[in-house]
């Protein structure tokens, strides 16, 4: 064999080991995930001095003062709910930094306390052997990050600050990110590019889980730019706790709302009982992983009352946790950016009203109706150029049909790829790279009414 070309072939391979590597150990990641069943939710950052979710992103960084503030009581109050980790608001969308930062003068350093409270979290539930997680906002109204006015000193900023949490804070379990691709924050994958972000993270801590909370927009059976699907349950996501096998956590606050307001301490809290006995139990058999919010006060430690409740949850849990929950087979998550997104789209003969322009519309609640006497119908959307691409995903949330063939288009001749039709809701199909302008998609259709609700088509990482 010329030599050339065995170090290609064994370049080729290396390649092949690392990523297998790499998803082997993303399964293990969350694997532990699932089985580590509850944890503590942790939203303490300017809000709780506002009595408002949202305050005015201006307020002066001294607002911030937690007097008495206690991270070991945090962590006890967790323990004594048998919860195995915490997760801590770093960045909530008004921008204040709860950590010794270098990006901006909008922190904790600049306030009365002077102390990292990223930091004194960090330490204080390693301390009681419980894990480390962190939350961190895209949103950041204090710096103008938001829809319209990104440039690229913002996105400068969000790596920064990142490098900052999974460098000087020892290991990560995992990074819950907020306020992205969501209806409310309108901040793009591409605006602010999530596969650049994903795997920057991955570099800097490769055993720490990107959990995005995006479950509003993308379908349930795969994992849409994030590690583990995740819902939020006042903001009426909920998973199904009979079919769901991704990999997934469910949160919710322990009070009214996220972060603390001034009845908290004269407010009644959620239901111990319903907390878990329709929460954590239920959850615990669907590979789901749930996160109770609990807010610290404006002196630094949580009332009396949640800890109270948290020991009676524990009681409660306590013998019910179950056993553990094997993930089953599934697609690793997808990352890249959707090269068909908003292209233009031609199709067989459509339903008025539902046409092919909904199959690629970058919404999963809208589709294509193929009309009912078009026997073989067709779909193709045009790229913006010749260019590479190795990932196409076909979503049916009708599941209205299960044969198919793909086929792209390069220099006017069109070639079929050679890929093996999945039945369920989300069909995502992997294979070797191949350069061409156009993508279409020939069905069989195996309900009278075929709908596709989002045609995708990637050029992802494999290295």
């Amino acid at each position: 064999m010329h030599l050339r070309l065995r170090g290609l072939l064994l370049l080729a391979a290396c390649f092949m080991l690392v990523t297998a590597h790499a998803q082997d150990r993303l399964k293990e990641m969350q694997q532990k995930f699932v089985n580590e069943k509850f944890g503590m939710f942790i939203h303490f950052n300017m809000p709780t001095f506002a009595d408002e979710d949202w305050p005015d992103p201006d307020l002066p960084a001294e607002t911030f003062y937690p007097a008495k503030l206690n991270c070991d009581q945090w962590a006890d109050a967790a323990l004594s709910a048998g919860m195995k980790f915490g997760c801590l608001t770093t960045k909530h969308h008004s921008g204040y930094c709860i950590w010794d930062t270098q990006t901006t003068d909008y922190n904790v350093m600049k306030s009365p306390l002077k102390r990292d409270v990223v930091k004194e979290y960090a330490e204080a539930f390693r301390k009681k052997g419980l894990d480390v997680m962190l939350y961190y906002s895209i949103l950041d109204t204090h710096h103008r990050l938001r829809p319209g006015h990104i440039h690229r000193q913002h996105i400068d900023l969000i790596k920064s600050q990142l490098r900052e949490l999974l460098t000087n804070y020892g290991p990560v379990s995992a990074l819950i990110i907020d306020g992205w691709d969501a209806p409310w924050s309108r901040i793009s994958y591409e605006e602010i590019p999530f596969d650049d972000i994903y795997h920057f993270i991955k570099q800097l801590q490769p055993n720490c889980l990107v959990m995005d909370l995006n479950s509003a927009k993308y379908p349930q059976d795969a994992l849409f730019y994030t590690d583990i699907k995740s819902f939020e349950q006042n903001a009426g996501q909920h998973i199904s706790k009979d079919s769901n096998r991704m990999p997934a956590l469910s949160c919710l606050p322990l009070n009214s709302a996220w972060f603390w307001k001034s009845d908290f301490p004269t407010t009644d809290v959620k239901s111990p009982e319903w907390i878990v006995n329709d929460n954590m139990i239920p959850f615990s058999k669907a590979y789901c992983t749930f996160i109770l919010n609990v807010a610290p006060n404006r002196e630094g430690l949580i009332d009396d009352n949640a800890v109270k409740a948290l020991k009676e949850i524990g009681r409660l849990w306590k013998g019910n946790e179950g056993g553990e929950m094997t993930l089953g087979d599934y697609e690793r998550p997808i990352t890249a950016e959707n090269i068909a997104k908003h292209r233009p789209t031609e199709s067989s003969w459509s339903n008025d009203g539902s046409i092919m322009d909904y199959g690629t519309d970058d919404n999963f609640g809208s589709a294509w109706y193929s009309n009912k006497r078009v026997k073989e119908p067709w779909f193709e959307v045009q790229l913006e150029r010749t260019r590479p691409f190795n990932m196409i995903t076909l979503v049916d949330q009708n599941e209205s049909f299960s044969s198919y063939r793909l086929f792209y288009e390069k220099d006017g001749v069109w070639h079929e790829i050679p890929v093996q039709p999945k039945n369920g809701k989300v069909k995502v199909h992997r294979f070797d790279e191949v350069w061409g302008n156009r993508v279409k998609v020939k069905f069989i259709p195996t309900a009278e009414s075929m709908t596709l609700h989002e045609l995708g088509v990637y050029y992802e990482r494999r290295d």
